[in-house]
């Protein structure tokens, strides 16, 4: 990959040290808070008028904000404040509800206490990225991408299969296999990102790790895919609230596939033995 190639994408790396291009992901992280803010809005109980009207203003907010980063080359200034004002404001939205679940202070809809949890922790990562960007070593960048990511695909399948119908057993089997091999790769990946605290200088079996991650993903992601446009057409038996729902989660996928796309390589030149960086499948 080309120096060119790289600053292209988002992480940039450069001479072995990563960091993320802000602007890229605030466009991508931004739509994805908007429809989250949508997803809470019709998850909630039709009696729940404040917390409906929040969510609201929030989907109008970033909307905007969505509007203005389109229109600018580099994150900064009123923009960035202004950003990082309301991603502070919608993590807030989200552990209230939250805690209102937590404490049996209202009625739950059909939104999870852990959905809620799962889209607070991405909007926190977010928030991080925005306030304290520091560049990282490669493969520890790896492997904590591998372990929040792996995370997220996991609790994805989870809330696909609560949302199915039960008549859709063929889905619903296949996404308990999915569970199953993601939860395995997400319990291996927390081994690895332990043992990456010795510093070691060479790590060749995140690289093998890595590539079934990548493998594993890309047939979650079609599947997911799949799903939607199920849905779309109208053919399938479920409760998803908004098929927008099933290509949300896609594309959160196709954003997992893009991030090993970019630091892989950079782990495999940087930190791998010479001569024995090949990626050899374990059948």
């Amino acid at each position: 990959m080309s120096q060119q190639d790289v600053t292209r994408n988002s992480p940039r790396c450069r001479n072995c040290v990563c960091e993320y291009n802000r602007l890229e992901e605030a466009r991508f992280w931004s739509r994805i808070l908007q429809e989250h803010a949508l997803f809470i809005k019709l998850g909630l109980p039709a009696g729940e008028r404040e917390l409906r009207e929040e969510a609201q203003a929030l989907i109008e907010i970033f909307m905007e904000l969505r509007r203005r980063l389109q229109r600018v080359s580099r994150l900064e200034g009123q923009l960035l404040e202004d950003l990082i004002r309301a991603v502070r404001a919608i993590i807030e939205y989200k552990a209230k509800v939250l805690r209102n679940l937590l404490q049996c202070a209202a009625e739950p809809g059909s939104n999870y206490p852990l959905l809620l949890d799962h889209i607070r922790r991405e909007a926190v990562r977010f928030l991080n990225l925005l306030q304290r960007p520091v560049p990282q070593d490669p493969l520890l960048m790896l492997l904590e991408q591998e372990v929040f990511w792996l995370r997220i695909m996991k609790e994805h399948i989870e809330f696909i299969i609560h949302l199915l119908d039960p008549s859709e057993r063929e889905l619903i089997n296949q996404a308990e296999e999915f569970r199953r091999t993601f939860s395995r790769l997400l319990e291996t990946a927390r081994d690895l990102q332990s043992m990456a605290d010795t510093k070691p200088k060479s790590f060749n079996t995140v690289l093998r790790f890595t590539q079934d991650v990548i493998n594993n993903t890309r047939a979650l992601r079609d599947f997911k895919g799949a799903a939607f446009e199920l849905a779309r057409l109208c053919q399938l038996l479920s409760i998803v609230s908004n098929p927008l729902l099933l290509d949300h989660v896609r594309r959160e996928a196709d954003k997992f596939l893009n991030e090993l796309d970019v630091l892989l390589p950079e782990v495999r030149r940087c930190t791998s033995i010479p001569g024995q960086n090949e990626v050899v499948p374990f059948n």
